[in-house]
């Protein structure tokens, strides 16, 4: 079956759920909103590009009773707020990826106004307890950085899931770069995590739930810009992945 399809998507979807795995939100799993003996995914979306695709997977999520954290950048091809809004009305939580230090290329004090005056546009649509860096290739600076001189939590912010996670419990599986685990594209969307699964097709992590070779805690990130319903939108993805993807590579290697 072809990967990156929202036909495999629901495969992977039913069979956490037929495995009694729980969908919690990232909210949820910050303030105990749940029971921590039941299995359980955080799934997560950053919401890069393409906004309008995410609103499409939160549509089916939706119809499986399945609840996710959508990480919306500001920039204006994702911040919509009719959809953002849309989104949450389907029973999910919206969180800020935030790019703040790579926005302002590295000057702190401009990024700390920049992270302030973006987070408030969210809250006016939605109440934001979560936020997550977006790794931005492009830019040498890792906006995680930005909390080094700063404190996320005087924001009402319960958790940045780079810091605020134990990836050693939590096994974390990520299609950065429309790859999994594919670290020759992927610069900055890592963890430190005793967890040596490889996957290199989503029928792949399939086989494992069903042998229920996972964890029983799990986040998954999923960038929904990353997968099609039609075969004419997948073949568009895959090209625009592959120029990006080349780029990435050189980038990354140029850092090494």
């Amino acid at each position: 079956m072809r990967d990156f399809t929202h036909t495999i998507y629901k495969e992977l979807l039913l069979e956490l759920i037929s495995k009694g795995y729980r969908f919690v939100t990232v909210e949820e799993y910050f303030t105990s909103n749940y029971n921590p003996d039941l299995p359980f995914v955080l799934m997560r979306h950053d919401v890069d590009r393409r906004a309008n695709s995410s609103l499409e997977m939160a549509k089916l999520e939706h119809s499986l009773g399945v609840k996710s954290t959508y990480y919306f950048r500001t920039i204006s091809r994702t911040f919509k707020p009719k959809i953002i809004k849309a989104i949450a009305d389907l029973g999910h939580e919206i969180g800020y990826h935030y790019e703040s230090l790579a926005q302002t290329n590295g000057d702190y004090e401009k990024a700390i106004d920049d992270f302030e005056k973006n987070l408030q546009r969210l809250n006016e649509l939605y109440p934001i307890r979560s936020i997550a860096m977006h790794g931005r290739p492009t830019s040498k600076w890792d906006s995680r950085l930005l909390w080094d001189r700063y404190d996320y939590r005087k924001y009402g912010i319960l958790s940045e899931p780079y810091f605020d996670l134990d990836f050693n419990e939590i096994l974390y599986i990520s299609d950065a770069g429309r790859a999994w685990g594919n670290e020759s594209v992927n610069l900055r969307d890592k963890v430190e995590s005793r967890f040596e699964f490889s996957f290199n097709h989503t029928e792949q992590i399939i086989s494992n739930i069903k042998e229920s070779n996972l964890p029983k805690k799990i986040m998954i990130n999923i960038h929904p810009e990353h997968w099609a319903k039609s075969s004419f939108e997948w073949y568009q993805i895959w090209l625009i992945r592959r120029v990006k993807n080349s780029i990435k590579k050189v980038l990354i290697r140029g850092r090494a």
